[in-house]
């Protein structure tokens, strides 16, 4: 089996979908309840050295709160993703907020 462009894409697909999924998990578990955060979708920048997790957050007026939250917390997300995941290279993760869902 190759690694042409197709097997690069589906893997890096599966390394976005996981770390928008363990995004997801980590919020969850480490969020607290005055707002709803919620993972909207990751994405791939800089050939996979940086990952954009873009999020809503409701109310509206909790925005800047959750946005300053997940930044503190953004050690302790990386932390989360060496333990929950195999993938052994892992890259910057940046928390912002989705414009289509503001």
């Amino acid at each position: 089996m190759t690694d042409g462009p197709k097997n690069g894409a589906r893997e890096a697909g599966r390394v976005t979908a996981l770390i928008a999924r363990e995004a997801a998990r980590f919020i969850a578990q480490e969020a607290g309840t005055e707002s709803l955060i919620t993972v909207i979708r990751a994405e791939s920048v800089a050939h996979g050295e940086r990952m954009h997790v873009f999020v809503s957050v409701f109310p509206i007026e909790k925005t800047s709160a959750a946005l300053a939250f997940l930044e503190r917390q953004r050690e302790a997300f990386s932390d989360h993703l060496k333990h929950h995941t195999a993938h052994l290279r892992l890259p910057r993760v940046d928390f912002l907020l989705d414009p289509e869902h503001s």
